[in-house]
């Protein structure tokens, strides 16, 4: 057992890992591999140099190179790098023909690659084989002809060699193809190294318009610009065609700047007239306006500077055209006058005007604004091209709220045609063609109708004027048209005519007061007073009236005037039959006080007595309380003391009280405070009230009757009051007599109005007896007084 144990071993314990999280550093593959790549692991080294001793030596080098790019080519044959090595490896060895085979080999394989290309040349340039540099760079532009490099290649080659004419020869078929715009700038600059002015000058033409499609745009520009003229003159040849190439602003500026460069004036100057007559008006630029006004500008033309910024501004839209804007105000202010600023100012108002008509033809008001700045600094024709075109747009909609401010447009265009052009003729065909343009049956302005027939008035046709506002009535019969038309016949004296006309009015609306009274104005002045007091009866027994309390006061005034006192107040009784108004009322006893007899007074009062009864069953109280305030005010200037006396019985008295207020669902809103008048005269007929006064009575009575103290006692009291203070018995009389003072009327809480009015009497005829018991007390004590 012992042997066995002993010979077994033991086995170590496995330590259990109790973080299994992952570590804070974690090392990728990634990060070896550039740790070995940094400490050089798997470099070889260099291979031992050789050198090459004798040409057997130097066979059996170049027999393994060229081996060597073979097998790379043979794996290959796409990778031109490989090409490329080799034919140069072959050119460091001076056999240009292998390398000249190389390459040959390689545009076999890939006949498009530019750099392929220019090695090939660049080799053959290198070892002046200029011939064949040629018919390197001739195969190239031949294959890829849109490759510039190429070009530039070839052309720079040409220039170095001084084969000017072949240059140009090359540029000529460059521009064959037509190029991009540097590629034109390289031949005008060309040609200005070697001072060939002119043809740069054909060039820039070539450049502005090639050759070809000549059919596709003759027809386009036959009809907007003289393009057979600027065709006669952009060639000395007749037979070219032409096309737009870059039609750049930018290009014909550049083409202007040159002849201007050059001293051509004229030429600089047509350039950019043909410029401008190119684009038209649909392609207008900014920049070729302001590049033209420089040139000007620079020339010192600046009536054409001005006239330039004045045609660009006039066609170019304002969002568009700020930079002109900028450059013209800067213009006038260092050569022009006040005057010329001011017309860059409207120039720029001018636009917004436009742009904003433009974006909403039917805003009116931007039209107003437009036409005032046209009406102060344009000429006729202009002003009446813009109202034309204000007036065209007519409202969409056949109703009056949208025709308002467009009738106004017609109305300043028949002011302008008659106040500032003087043509009348044109003032009338503005109105009647408005007037036709005017729906009558649904609405109509008689605005238009007055004003056509003031403006026939002036230019003295009556006929036209009456003939004008009769058709108007006809159509369109309007309160404001009657008037009118009633005013300018008073004006002319024609009162039979008005008489008419006041007829028509009032068989168009009887209802109307005003008319009604005019139309007696009118006979009262002419003095037919019955005639004025019939049309006045005949317009109170209208049943409908707008305003029948002005037209009896007016027919009261009549009379009043014609001293008819009588009917005034048989005008009065009648009105008060209709109506009880506290006013009518007040009236009527103020017209009594008017009227100059012996009995005025008595009238007067009389009437305000009848006022009052008739008010006592009135609901309005602040009505009844108006005639007695009027009636108190009667009394005091005219009344005795016994009358003055009796309307201040008659006056209320003023209680606050509390009414319950209800929402509109129903439910309790709470309590509001208000005042309400107590009449004297309502008072006395409640029962509660008479008891509640007779109670008062009684116990003021029994307060008479209790026994009166002894003088002994009176004089002790005295006495014990001598210590004090002198003041305190004045003080104490003042506290007393304050208590017994008449108190306002009490705070009732109640709904009903008999508690409150009962309780408001009551307080009344206790401040009575309190204010009597006060008397007898201080007579009392005076009595006392002088008897110690």
């Amino acid at each position: 057992m012992a042997s066995t144990a002993a010979g077994k071993q033991r086995i170590p314990k496995v330590a259990k890992v109790k973080n299994k999280a992952p570590a804070e550093v974690q090392i990728t593959a990634e990060q070896l591999l550039r740790e070995a790549k940094e400490r050089e692991l798997e470099l070889l080294p260099p291979p031992p140099k050789q050198k090459i001793t004798d040409e057997e030596e130097l066979n059996d080098y170049k027999l393994r190179k060229r081996k060597g790019f073979e097998d790379n080519i043979r794996k290959n044959r796409t990778v031109i790098s490989n090409w490329i090595k080799y034919a140069q490896w072959e050119e460091s060895l001076k056999e240009v023909q292998r390398a000249r085979s190389i390459y040959e080999r390689a545009l076999d394989v890939d006949h498009r690659n530019v750099t392929l290309w220019l090695k090939y040349a660049e080799m053959e340039m290198k070892n002046r084989q200029v011939n064949h540099a040629r018919n390197i760079w001739d195969r190239a532009i031949t294959i890829l002809p849109r490759v510039n490099q190429f070009w530039y290649k070839y052309t720079y080659m040409e220039e170095m060699l001084g084969n000017v004419a072949g240059c140009r020869q090359v540029f000529e078929r460059w521009m064959e193809w037509e190029p991009e715009e540097q590629a034109w700038h390289s031949y005008i600059n060309f040609e200005l190294r070697y001072k060939e002015v002119e043809k740069a000058r054909i060039i820039y033409e070539r450049y502005i318009l090639t050759s070809a499609y000549w059919n596709l745009i003759r027809d386009a520009y036959k009809k907007c610009c003289l393009f057979c003229k600027i065709y006669s003159e952009l060639f000395v040849f007749n037979s070219i065609a032409l096309v737009i190439v870059h039609p750049e602003v930018k290009n014909w500026i550049k083409y202007a700047r040159f002849e201007d460069k050059h001293g051509y004036i004229a030429h600089a100057r047509k350039v950019f007239e043909r410029a401008v007559e190119f684009f038209g008006e649909e392609h207008i630029d900014e920049n070729l306006f302001v590049a033209f006004a420089k040139f000007e500008e620079k020339q010192k033309e600046f009536e054409r500077v001005r006239v330039i910024y004045k045609y660009a501004l006039d066609r170019i839209p304002k969002q568009q055209a700020q930079e002109l804007f900028k450059n013209y105000t800067v213009f006038e202010k260092k050569f022009g006058d006040r005057r010329g600023i001011e017309d860059v100012i409207v120039s720029k108002r001018r636009f917004q005007y436009e742009e904003e008509v433009k974006a909403n033809p039917h805003n009116y008001d931007a039209w107003f604004d437009y036409l005032r700045l046209v009406e102060s600094d344009a000429d006729v024709d202009t002003v009446r091209e813009v109202y034309e075109r204000a007036i065209a747009n007519i409202p969409p909609i056949q109703e009056k709220r949208h025709w308002r401010r467009y009738v106004y447009l017609w109305i300043n265009y028949a002011l302008y045609e008659e106040l500032e052009v003087k043509d009348p003729e044109r003032t009338r065909q503005v109105y009647q063609a408005c007037l036709e343009l005017i729906p009558h049956k649904k609405f109509t302005f008689a605005k238009i109708w007055l004003l056509y027939a003031q403006f026939e008035i002036r230019q003295k046709n009556l006929q036209n004027a009456r003939r004008g506002l009769g058709t108007a009535i006809g159509k369109c019969p309007k309160n404001k048209l009657f008037k009118g038309y009633i005013e300018l016949e008073l004006q002319l004296r024609e009162f039979d005519r008005c008489r008419k006309l006041y007829e028509k009015y009032l068989e168009f609306g009887p209802e109307n007061c005003t008319t009604w009274i005019k139309f007696a104005e009118l006979e009262t002045i002419l003095g037919d007073t019955e005639r004025a007091r019939a049309i006045f009866e005949l317009a109170i027994d209208q049943l409908r009236l707008d305003m029948p309390e002005v037209l009896w006061k007016s027919y009261i005034d009549f009379e009043i005037e014609q001293e008819e006192y009588e009917k005034t107040r048989g005008l009065y009784k009648r009105l008060l039959q209709r109506t009880q108004h506290v006013k009518v009322w007040i009236s009527y006893a103020q017209f009594e006080l008017s009227v100059d007899s012996e009995d005025r007074l008595q009238r007067c009062r009389q009437v305000y007595e009848e006022a009052n009864k008739s008010l006592r069953n009135c609901e309005e109280k602040e009505e009844r309380l108006m005639l007695l305030e009027s009636w108190r005010e009667f009394e005091q200037e005219f009344g005795t003391f016994a009358n003055k006396d009796r309307v201040r019985k008659l006056l209320p008295e003023k209680v606050k009280k509390r009414r319950k207020l209800t929402a509109e669902d129903g439910s309790d809103a709470g309590w509001e405070e208000y005042y309400d008048y107590i009449f004297p005269e309502d008072a006395a007929n409640q029962p509660n009230l008479k008891l509640l006064a007779m109670a008062k009575m009684w116990k003021k009575q029994q307060d008479q009757e209790e026994p009166k103290p002894s003088e002994e006692q009176e004089t002790e009291e005295e006495e014990r009051s001598g210590s004090s203070k002198p003041g305190d018995e004045d003080e104490e009389e003042e506290e007393g007599t304050g208590a017994q003072e008449p108190k306002e009327s009490a705070y009732d809480d109640r709904d009903d109005s008999n508690s409150s009015s009962s309780s408001s009497s009551s307080s009344n005829s206790e401040s009575e007896s309190d204010e009597e018991n006060t008397e007898s007390r201080k007579e009392n004590k005076t009595a006392a007084a002088e008897e110690n």
